[in-house]
């Protein structure tokens, strides 16, 4: 090479010096912090409070005595705000009919239904946008796919009935569940739906199955997609799981799918990611969150973007996970997840039975309703094996059986 061609000792030095340096910098952002070029502060809890507000709107609508037909309890519980300003409420296991003052037949002086009440697997109730729930929709709303099989609703999004159309409609996940025998109480997961229903009337105009898991052998590993979803830079990112051996406890694994906005109910512009990209092929998902022990996801959680940071939360690990909710953070979608982080006890009712019998879980996050600091809402349930049991008490005792609401502030990772 000739001395014009070759590169002079300072340009070397140069090089070298840039070089170095950009491996201090890499060396100094933990793998926590970083996701190829997106870099976050990361969020954790700082301080809840309880909504008393919002959770006494649901005491004062499920316990109204006028209402015959009306939503009084349930659990799964999610929120989306529509075009004119209403949030839809879904829920998804739920009790219909009316609710008795106290005493209830036992002598407790707690409201109470009794056991003729209706049990819908689904059910939404509407918001006005002042704040005041008005109305049940006609329940199921979403009907049985065939004997023995429920849908469950989790995540919605408005989004244009197709890309580009000036239509807006609501898309609905469901979880299709199907009967089975212990441990799967909660039935065996068979596929993630998307219902559409028309806006302003709620009309549900259809059901288009996403991603059949019939034919996994496990169904302790097939995944079902939904229990979140955030909007972001023309995507629906859809978070699902898997149930594990427990269903209540955070052994699980989280996974996650990407989908373009205006497409939710085309199962063909759903993507998958599988450990480094996006795949159109289902079967290549890669958990992003999971370890089985430790580190999961419990049956139900939830994600939600702040301040350019991802923040996730879940029941805590082990039997803490009954009443208590930890959290995670990413600077990407699909990680790598920070935490779990410190946890906390959401409140559970003042008049429940001893604390030992009931829990909390199923924390969602709503980002869409109003007032300081992210609202995030849990369900509370009476604990036994046998679910007669269960139901006795929670019938014995409404407030057993209804969503609760926290306000949390977030801060920077340290």
């Amino acid at each position: 090479m000739s001395a014009a061609g070759k590169p002079s000792t300072r340009y070397v030095l140069v090089v070298l010096l840039a070089l170095a340096c950009a491996a201090v910098l890499l060396i100094a952002l933990p793998d926590n912090d970083r996701q190829g070029d997106e870099v976050c502060d990361g969020s954790v809890v700082a301080s809840w409070s309880a909504d008393e507000a919002t959770t006494a709107e649901f005491v004062r609508y499920g316990n109204d005595p006028a209402r015959t037909d009306d939503w009084t309890g349930g659990d799964g519980t999610h929120s989306v705000r529509l075009p004119d300003g209403r949030i839809l409420w879904l829920f998804s296991d739920s009790y219909l009919g009316q609710v008795h003052q106290p005493p209830n037949l036992s002598g407790q002086p707690y409201p109470w239904r009794d056991g003729s009440a209706p049990f819908v697997r689904n059910s939404a109730v509407l918001m006005s946008p002042s704040g005041r729930l008005e109305q049940t929709l006609p329940a199921p709303l979403f009907p049985d796919p065939a004997p023995q099989q429920w849908r469950w609703p989790v995540a919605a999004q408005v989004e244009e009935r197709s890309p580009g159309s000036p239509e807006q409609v609501v898309r609905v996940l469901l979880w299709t569940r199907a009967s089975a025998p212990a441990p799967w109480i909660f039935g065996v997961p068979t596929a993630t739906e998307v219902a559409t229903l028309s806006l302003p009337d709620l009309r549900l105009e259809g059901v288009v199955r996403i991603l059949d898991q019939n034919s996994v052998p496990d169904p302790s590993e097939r995944v079902l997609y939904g229990t979140t979803a955030v909007s972001e830079d023309g995507y629906t990112y859809v978070y699902g799981g898997n149930d594990g051996k427990a269903a209540l406890r955070p052994a699980s694994h989280a996974y996650l799918a990407r989908v373009p906005g205006g497409r939710l109910a085309e199962p063909s512009a759903w993507r998958y990611w599988d450990g480094e990209g996006w795949s159109a092929n289902s079967k290549k998902a890669r958990p992003v969150l999971g370890d089985g022990k430790r580190k999961g996801v419990g049956s139900a959680f939830t994600v939600v973007r702040q301040e350019g940071t991802w923040v996730l939360f879940t029941m805590a690990a082990g039997t803490k996970g009954l009443r208590s909710i930890s959290s995670y953070w990413a600077c990407a979608p699909h990680g790598p997840w920070h935490g779990p982080t410190r946890d906390f006890e959401p409140p559970l009712p003042e008049d429940a039975a001893p604390e030992q019998d009931t829990a909390a879980y199923n924390p969602q996050i709503h980002p869409d309703l109003g007032g300081k600091g992210l609202a995030l809402s849990y369900d509370v349930n009476w604990l036994d094996a046998a679910p007669r049991v269960a139901e006795s008490h929670i019938s014995r005792n409404v407030s057993l059986y209804r969503p609760r609401f926290v306000r949390l502030r977030l801060e920077p990772a340290q």
